[in-house]
Formats: structure tokens, C-alpha cells, sequence
């Protein structure tokens, strides 16, 4: 059996114990902002869509302190510790965080750019209403994405189909529309995922023969339990089915970027590999 166990391992590293701080604090602050109503820190620090009136460009870095819920957190903190120990351990802490913010930043790129193409027709069908509108397209987008669609904009609809000559019906479905079409591309992609796939990649890659243990019994190399992970994910992302709310292009993004930076790195130490 193949373990690794540096030399000077530390069980809490200091780049780990900093980010483990300040996610536990930036949820918090997600939690008691979201329950006084104030403000919403996913508006702002999470990642949307690159045509969505939330989008900002330091969303690429600060969506990967930002999480849905608690399970959502701990189980990503758990994973950072786990597999993100040993690599600061290896690397130090400048070469770790430099490789954790790459991974992250790869991962929001890859997923904007997966939020784009999924968008495609749903932005089509907004454009061609807006420049000619119709009953016929707008029935055409409502029937798409109805089970989105607000009562408020379903009453500007209704208006404009009842009465589709009428210039001030016609503007109020444009900008009803648009509203829909505004809330649907900005739902906020969240978490330190990304970047953490980009570690597990590294891990596996340096690591394969390492066992790992499923529910703390059953004994798996890190090689195989990555690439069932990462085929996973593939097949999610192209099946790409309704209602999951999983960011696989993220995930798969960041650990391509993991995987090119190890592998750059690795060139000039060809031997570790454990």
C-alpha cells in the first residue's frame, strides 16, 4: 500500500487554516445579511452570467467564498483539508494559493462560458420579441420557461396578448420580458467547488496510488476514485438536466486547470509521484 507522509506536514497549514476562517466568516455574513433583509451578498459576490445585470468581473474570484447552505460548506471545507493539506504541505503556502485562486478563476471561466451556450436560445427568443414582437413569440418563450415566469409578467402578457396593437401593451411584455429573462441568467453560481476539484486533480495526479477510504472502510487508489469523479461530472454536465443545480462545468473546469498546472510543474521533479 502507497502513502504519502511528508516530511514537514502540518496537520492545519496556514494558507488551509485562512481559508477554512474566512469562508466560515463570509457564510455568516451571507446568513445574517440574507435574514435581516438588507442586503444580498449573492447579488454581489457570487458569479452570474456575463449578460446578467448582476455581473461583475471580481465575481471570478469572490464566488469561491460564497455558499448555498451548511452541508454545501462543510463538505467543501472537509475536501480543502483533506486533499488541500498535503499539497500546501508539498508546495508551500505561495505555490498552493497561487494554484487554488488559478483552479478557482478557471472553473468560473469555464462555467460562464457553459452559462452562455446554455443561454443561447433563451436570449434568441428575447431578441427576436424585442425587435418584432408577436403573439406567436411571446407564447413561444412563455411555453419555454412558464414555470419561471412571475404573475406579475404573466399579467403584462395576458394585456399584450389581449390587445397586441396597442403600443404601451407591447412595451410592457418587452420590459416584462426582459425582466424574466434577467432573473433567469442570473441565478448565482456559488462555492469553493471549482477550485477544489482543481486540487483533488493535483492529488490524484501526484498521488494515484494512495488509497483513499470510502465511508472510512473500503480502501480505493486515488486514481480510480478520481476518474469515476471526474466522468461523473462530465456525463452531468453534457446530460445537463433540469433541476440540477450543480455547477459541473465548474467542477471539470478547475480540474483542468489543476491538472495543466501540476503537470507544468511537475516537469522539473518527474519522480513524485507516490
Amino acid at each position: 500500500m502507497t502513502e504519502f507522509r511528508p516530511t514537514r506536514f502540518e496537520i492545519l497549514p496556514l494558507i488551509i487554516k485562512n481559508l477554512l476562517i474566512v469562508n466560515v466568516l463570509v457564510f455568516l455574513a451571507q446568513k445574517t445579511f440574507e435574514a435581516s433583509g438588507a442586503i444580498n451578498l449573492e447579488d454581489i459576490f457570487a458569479l452570474h452570467h456575463v449578460r446578467s445585470p448582476l455581473f461583475q468581473p471580481w465575481q471570478l474570484i469572490t464566488h469561491m467564498f460564497m455558499h448555498g447552505n451548511v452541508p454545501h460548506l462543510l463538505f467543501n471545507m472537509f475536501s480543502l483539508w483533506m486533499f488541500g493539506s498535503i499539497l500546501e504541505s508539498l508546495w508551500g503556502p505561495k505555490r498552493f494559493l497561487t494554484f487554488y485562486f488559478i483552479c478557482g478563476i478557471g472553473a468560473a471561466l469555464l462555467q460562464l462560458a457553459s452559462l452562455w451556450f446554455d443561454s443561447r436560445g433563451l436570449l434568441s427568443e428575447f431578441m427576436m420579441f424585442k425587435n418584432a414582437p408577436t403573439p406567436d413569440g411571446l407564447l413561444a418563450f412563455f411555453n419555454h420557461y412558464k414555470y419561471q415566469v412571475s404573475p406579475s409578467s404573466i399579467e403584462a402578457f395576458n394585456a399584450y396578448l389581449g390587445n397586441p396593437a396597442d403600443n404601451a401593451s407591447t412595451q410592457s411584455a418587452v420590459n416584462a420580458l426582459n425582466a424574466e429573462v434577467n432573473k433567469i441568467i442570473s441565478q448565482p453560481t456559488l462555492g469553493a467547488s471549482g477550485a477544489i476539484s482543481g486540487i483533488l486533480a493535483a492529488f490524484v495526479y501526484l498521488f494515484p496510488n494512495t488509497y483513499l477510504y470510502l465511508y472510512f472502510f473500503v480502501p480505493v487508489k486515488a486514481k480510480w476514485l478520481g476518474l469515476a469523479y471526474f466522468a461523473y461530472e462530465l456525463y452531468s454536465g453534457i446530460m445537463n438536466n433540469a433541476g440540477d443545480n450543480i455547477a459541473h462545468w465548474a467542477h471539470l473546469g478547475g480540474a483542468i486547470v489543476g491538472l495543466i498546472l501540476v503537470f507544468t510543474w511537475n516537469q522539473t521533479n518527474r519522480k513524485r509521484v507516490y
